[in-house]
This record gives C-alpha cells, sequence and structure tokens, in this order.
C-alpha cells in the first residue's frame, strides 16, 4: 500500500507502514530461504515444510499434493491443462486435490534466484480447524477448481514468517510449528479460498466425489478406463460426473489420465533410464507408436529426443517445488 504526499509542490508515492512491514517480512522470508538453502534444490526443514532454490528460469513436471504455495523471490506460472495461474510474493497458490501440471519459474537469476516454500496440508488436520472454525454449516454444493491463486495477505504473511523461523528451532519446532500450522489453515479458510479447502477436507457433495475419482485414477492410472463404471461407483451420471470432474481438474477424465501416464513415463525415461517402448508399456500403453504419438503431443518432441533434450537441460525437475 502506498499513500501520495506533497513535498515541495511535487506530489510522491510513500510506502504506508504496513506495506514497509509485509515488505520486511517478505526480505526475511528470502533470506531465510536463501540461507537454507545456499545452492539449487530442495530441502525438507520441517516435516511437510519445503523450501526451493533456483537460479534459472526451469520448466517443472509434477504431479501437485494438497499444498499451500508462497514465493519469496522470483515469480513461476502454473499450467493445469490449458489454463493459466501466475504467482509471486504478492500472492499465493493453493492446491486442494492431486493434479498433474507443468510449471515455469519465469523470474529466476543467479543474483536474484528464486525462493519458494511449500507446505503440505494433511486432511485430517484441515477437517479438524474446519470443524473448530464452525465452517461445516457454509458448505456450498457446487464444483470449485482444484486451483487456485490469491493475494497474499498481512496476517497470512506474519504466520507463514514464524513458521519459516523455526527451521532454525528443531527443538521449538516439535511443539510450535503445529500451532502455526493450524493457525495457517485458519487464515485461509477466513480467505477467499475456504470453499477450496473443502476439497482435503472431503465434506461430501459432488467435490468429494471427484476428489475419490482423482485418487483412483492416480492409483489405477496404468489400467482401462471405465468412465461408466466409475461414475456408477461414484453414483453419479455419466454426463454429471464429467461435467463435474472438469470443474475441479480443467481436464476430462480421459484427459487427466493420459497427462498422468506420459509424466510417468517420462520420469521412468529420464529417472530410471528405461527406454521409450518399456516406459509406454509400464504405464499402460499396448501400442508404442500410439505413445510416441501421445507423447509428442504434449511434451512436443518424440520421447527419446525430448529425453535427450531434458537431460542436457540443468534444473528440470520433477518433483514440484
Amino acid at each position: 500500500m502506498e499513500k501520495e504526499v506533497m513535498m515541495n509542490g511535487v506530489s510522491h508515492r510513500q510506502r504506508t507502514p504496513e506495506a514497509e512491514r509485509e515488505q520486511a517480512a517478505r526480505d526475511e522470508l528470502a533470506e531465510r530461504i536463501a540461507r537454507f538453502l545456499p545452492a539449487d534444490g530442495t530441502v525438507l526443514p520441517l516435516e511437510g515444510l519445503y523450501f526451493r532454490r533456483s537460479a534459472a528460469c526451469t520448466e517443472l513436471h509434477s504431479v501437485s499434493t494438497a499444498c499451500f504455495c508462497v514465493i519469496a523471490q522470483g515469480s513461476k506460472e502454473v499450467f493445469l491443462g490449458h489454463e493459466r495461474y501466475q504467482y509471486d510474493p504478492a500472492h499465493y497458490l493453493l492446491f486442494t486435490a492431486q493434479l498433474p501440471v507443468v510449471s515455469h519459474i519465469i523470474d529466476a537469476s543467479p543474483a536474484r534466484p528464486y525462493l519458494s516454500l511449500r507446505l503440505d496440508l494433511d486432511p485430517a488436520l484441515v477437517n479438524s480447524v474446519m470443524i473448530e472454525a464452525g465452517h461445516l454449516s457454509t458448505q456450498k454444493g457446487a464444483s470449485v477448481r482444484a486451483i487456485d491463486v490469491s493475494p497474499l495477505d498481512a496476517g497470512l504473511l506474519d504466520a507463514v514468517v514464524r513458521l519459516v523461523r523455526l527451521a532454525d528451532s528443531p527443538a521449538e519446532a516439535r511443539f510450535l510449528a503445529p500451532l502455526i500450522i493450524r493457525e495457517i489453515v485458519y487464515r485461509l479458510l477466513q480467505g477467499e479460498q475456504s470453499d477450496r479447502l473443502r476439497h482435503i477436507a472431503l465434506l461430501g457433495g459432488s467435490t468429494h466425489r471427484i476428489v475419490r475419482a482423482i485418487e483412483r485414477l492416480r492409483k489405477e492410472f496404468d489400467q482401462p478406463l471405465r468412465i461408466d463404471d466409475m461414475a456408477q461407483d461414484l453414483g453419479m451420471s455419466v454426463s454429471g460426473f464429467h461435467h463435474h470432474f472438469k470443474a475441479v481438474t480443467a481436464m476430462s477424465p480421459l484427459q487427466f489420465q493420459k497427462r498422468l501416464r506420459l509424466q510417468e513415463a517420462r520420469r521412468l525415461m529420464l529417472g530410471e533410464d528405461m527406454d521409450a517402448a518399456s516406459a509406454g508399456y509400464r504405464v499402460g500403453y499396448d501400442d508404442s507408436a500410439h505413445f510416441s504419438r501421445e507423447y509428442k503431443r504434449l511434451f512436443g518432441l518424440p520421447p527419446l529426443r525430448d529425453v535427450e533434450r531434458l537431460r542436457e537441460v540443468i534444473g528440470v525437475n520433477f518433483d514440484g517445488g
């Protein structure tokens, strides 16, 4: 926030005390993460809390977990299907289901590396805080997209900084970190993403069933997809299942399964040195030519050429940090 002041007849914009405090908090967040990570990579300083550093703009392929993400320095864009979500130190990103996403760090350099944190959100904890906060009675029936970006307000930022400080004090973290994490969940519930948190708590309705479908697809992504059977098991019509699934994930069930299969095949080839035919078969493709066509359509190159390119690029990651 800024206010306009007059000096010698000239208008100047001046930061308010609140804005100064928020900037100081962001600076502290960046300094602490940078100190924990003097080189590029990811570290787990506290249970469920990850720090990430990257000195270069990189491409990241991952399957998200239910988590709360904050950038201390730099910026990133995340693609879910064809939809784009961009955030920076003034905003946070919330995932409430396991989704196959592509991310790009778009603001990073050796002088000012990208610095971020991710806090995994436990469903039991979210459910407990929601019950204590009295949010059950306001549940809405409409499906809500399982990802979004919102402004990071001063109260939420302060809680994040206090949690990160505990990384330097493991003994204190044992007692205080659970309390601060509960506070973060509570503050998220008080914000514009409260309805989205219901995905994590699995409180019923169509979204509850879609979360169950996502879990099933993640576990059985290499199996044939039978939409009729899945919709029947969930107690939904086929058309209703398609509609609500796309509302939450921005993809049809078939597109979702295909993305999971191809990202896993890419990981197998890159991380386990598996050949293309074997990787395709492992993830559910009986026809290697079909696998190669689908792979090229998603990643822009045939499997082997894509993996060769990735091995030449420093900083390509699959951990979603």
